[in-house]
């Protein structure tokens, strides 16, 4: 293990130095290497999901699990979009001249070896590894025993592309020891690791974020809320809710609390119930809202809970403030969204609620790093430092300062 991250951090002076119009050029390589050796990919894909049945994995896992060729397609895409992007390294940030007549610039640079510890998707391999190209890092990545063989093919077709153009295949790498033990010593080596994300379920970030000394940027849970604010055009709130929840209800952006204004809820809520019972969900209510639509009966603990599944909480609550309070209560910092008609609310929302996302009149999915123009994700942080939401190449750098002198001496 040791002499793997002195290879990473030997090879993180290499990556740190290329320029950009090389980086484009090798990550429109790697994607095209995804695309050409698809079937291989799904082949070692097919080995997974045939262990997640033995595994008894849930629905929601199976399928963050699941590469067909769409998928693999996608992360082909992901890649050409992050060659593409302005490039992050070298930015001049900020620059003055100082009372010595020193030239001072805030100049923007690579983090250096990052550590990625993540659970079940394998496009993570992908995604991550080319933004940590991207911007300059080197990427030693930990993926889920479940997606053991999806992702030692996938940073094969990436490795291969870097040793065909003569850099080190430890650019971007998994793991050695993907045991507990290997995970313990990598997020406690800050003398050859410069950062850890850990993105995946509550108990991991917990033990990573309790135990490294290595800087650690949190992809926590993502327990988010829509809030149906009295004045909203139902319809708009109804469309909203159910994509919120139903359109990929194993995923972190997904909503897990419904919460609706107590003028409304009896025009709303039938109107809720029946879109949803249209798509399966098992919903769960509050007294108040039980008084208007059939439902399991939640308790303190729904409120708490991120579901990653097909289950809505539903809370009813008289005004603004009433909601904003509940999300500051429950909720992780990740995204919140409000629909409504009146502005002034809006813009209340907005200012108050306290998440790296929040959404007028639009579903919490879009909380993503290739919606919002990165082309992929590292994760969606819910740290206010150094990053916060979706952290593409931009927050995949820090900053020097470049001081240029003429002789001064103080």
């Amino acid at each position: 293990m040791e002499q793997f991250l002195k290879a990473a951090k030997k090879s993180s002076q290499v990556i740190a130095t290329l320029d950009s119009r090389k980086k484009k050029d090798i990550l429109n390589q790697m994607a095209a290497a995804l695309s050409e050796n698809a079937q291989y990919i799904i082949q070692e894909n097919q080995k997974d999901m045939l262990n997640a049945k033995e595994m008894n994995l849930s629905s929601a896992m199976v399928d963050r699990l699941l590469l067909n060729e769409a998928r693999v397609e996608g992360m082909a895409k992901s890649l050409r979009e992050i060659a593409v992007l302005k490039e992050p390294v070298g930015r001049v940030l900020d620059g003055w001249w100082n009372d010595d007549g020193l030239r001072i610039e805030k100049v923007s640079v690579p983090i250096g070896v990052i550590g990625v510890i993540y659970e079940s998707r394998p496009n993570v391999t992908a995604d991550v590894g080319a933004l940590c190209f991207k911007s300059g890092n080197v990427a030693i990545l930990k993926g889920g025993k479940e997606a053991e063989n999806s992702n030692r093919a996938i940073a094969k077709v990436l490795q291969d592309v870097l040793e065909r153009n003569g850099l080190p295949r430890e650019i971007i790498s998994l793991l050695p020891d993907s045991s507990r033990a290997g995970v313990d010593y990598l997020i406690k080596q800050d003398k050859y690791v410069d950062l850890i994300v850990p993105r995946g379920g509550e108990g991991l970030i917990r033990y990573v974020s309790n135990n490294a000394t290595v800087p650690v940027v949190k992809h926590d849970k993502g327990l988010c809320h829509t809030y149906i604010e009295a004045s909203a055009d139902l319809d708009m709130a109804v469309k909203i809710a159910v994509n919120a929840k139903c359109d990929r209800p194993g995923v972190c952006n997904a909503m897990e609390t419904l919460i609706v204004d107590r003028a409304i809820a009896k025009e709303v809520l039938p109107k809720l119930k029946e879109a949803f019972d249209k798509m399966g969900t098992e919903l769960r209510a509050d007294s108040e809202a039980l008084e208007v639509i059939e439902a399991i009966p939640a308790t303190e603990e729904d409120f708490d809970t991120e579901y990653l599944a097909n289950i809505l909480s539903i809370k009813i609550v008289d005004g603004t403030d009433e909601a904003i309070e509940h999300i500051a209560k429950y909720g992780s910092g990740h995204s919140e969204a409000i629909v409504t008609q009146d502005y002034a609310k809006a813009e209340e929302f907005l200012n108050r609620v306290d998440a790296s996302a929040v959404y007028v009149n639009a579903s919490t999915r879009f909380t993503d790093g290739g919606v919002f123009g990165f082309g992929a994700e590292v994760g969606i942080s819910t740290n206010k430092l150094h990053a916060r939401g979706p952290m593409g190449i931009n927050e995949l750098t820090t900053y020097k300062y470049k001081i240029y002198g003429t002789g001064q001496i103080r």
